[in-house]
């Protein structure tokens, strides 16, 4: 026995091949590397919600850090693994501090640590701001197409909450080839319209831009509505609101009061990720103690099991599955590896020998 065992022992080499290597990438090499790639990216995405409803993926639960003396603050890490060409695991730990945003900073910042599938070894850690906006942007992007194919393409879009959120969201419609007669803005920061109509100008939405006053002439004016706010409990209650059946984009997730929810049809991007965390589904699903208001997930709509009705307004909401940023960052490691840019930390893996 003694000698099978130090016979066992001695097979393991004390350095099992090549040191592996960890790489920084910055905020500015994440947004080189997207730039002007929102049809790649928004393909990708919908590769990667085809991956994951095929079951080639592992997403569990977020995990929420939470602060009694920070009420509105959060950080949440989001632990993925992605099959398929991404073939990568990973984390993405994002904060979000709702009071950055008087101060002048965003609301959110994050990183995205990429772990090799072989041995584990995380090898990248990426500034992930970027990387949840896009992912975010592209979801929002791909939703929006397939949930109008059979409903006249929406030309009048609002945007309840005008932040960085907004601002991608409505790249990538148009750089996906969405057009839009007239986009609606409303927000409760004066500075934050203003800021977001000078960016709507920039990008050439000349003179079809209307701040509207109030919630309800925003949402009854258009036919696309993105919800991107930082509000942590409902505030628009009223079905009436929506009797034009609107599409809309419920990507900040805790707007609508369940009765808005009760009287449409919902598609989620995951069941068991979306109704939890009191966002409005979830809220829908106490209220009513069962889930038979979802119609299904994106992925169904893109197979085929679900066909959104054209009677009822339709709101995707979407939780933010960690797979998605790891397919993005994936994608940007890859480009800038490409490219010959990774930054490469030395010894940042030390004693990497067994038995020293």
């Amino acid at each position: 026995m003694t000698s099978l065992l130090s016979s066992a022992t001695e097979s393991v080499p004390s350095h099992p091949g090549p040191a592996p290597t960890f790489a920084v990438i910055s905020g500015a090499q994440v947004q080189q590397a997207l730039k002007g790639r929102e049809t790649q990216l928004v393909e990708l995405v919908e590769a990667t919600y085809r991956l994951h409803g095929a079951g080639d993926s592992v997403n569990p639960p977020s995990y929420f850090l939470r602060f009694s003396d920070r009420p509105t603050a959060r950080i949440i890490a989001l632990p993925a693994s992605i099959g398929g060409s991404v073939n990568v695991d990973g984390l993405k730990w994002i904060s979000s501090f709702p009071v950055n945003v008087t101060a002048g900073l965003p609301r959110a910042s994050a990183v995205l640590i990429l772990n090799d599938h072989d041995t584990g070894y995380p090898f990248a850690c990426l500034e992930s701001s970027i990387i949840s906006a896009t992912r975010t942007a592209a979801s929002a992007a791909l939703a929006a197409d397939w949930l109008s194919r059979n409903r006249p393409r929406p030309t009048r879009i609002g945007f309840f909450g005008t932040g960085l959120i907004a601002r991608y969201i409505h790249t990538f419609l148009t750089g996906t080839g969405w057009t839009f007669d007239t986009v609606g803005v409303h927000d409760v920061s004066a500075d934050s319209t203003a800021g977001f109509s000078g960016y709507l100008r920039q990008a050439g939405a000349g003179g079809g831009i209307t701040v509207h006053d109030s919630a309800e002439e925003l949402i009854r004016s258009s036919d696309l509505v993105v919800f991107a706010t930082v509000a942590g409990t409902p505030h628009v209650t009223d079905p009436d609101w929506f009797t034009h059946h609107p599409l809309v984009l419920h990507v900040s997730l805790r707007d609508l009061a369940p009765q808005i929810l009760l009287a449409s049809a919902n598609i989620v991007d995951d069941v068991e990720h979306c109704l939890k965390a009191d966002t409005s589904p979830h809220l829908a699903e106490q209220l009513t103690g069962n889930r038979d208001f979802l119609d299904g997930t994106l992925d169904d709509v893109m197979t085929g099991r679900v066909t959104p009705p054209t009677d009822r307004p339709v709101i995707f909401s979407p939780f933010g599955l960690g797979v998605l940023d790891l397919a993005v960052g994936k994608y940007v490691y890859d480009e800038v590896a490409r490219a010959g840019h990774l930054q490469l930390i030395d010894d940042f893996f030390h004693d990497l020998r067994r038995y020293g």
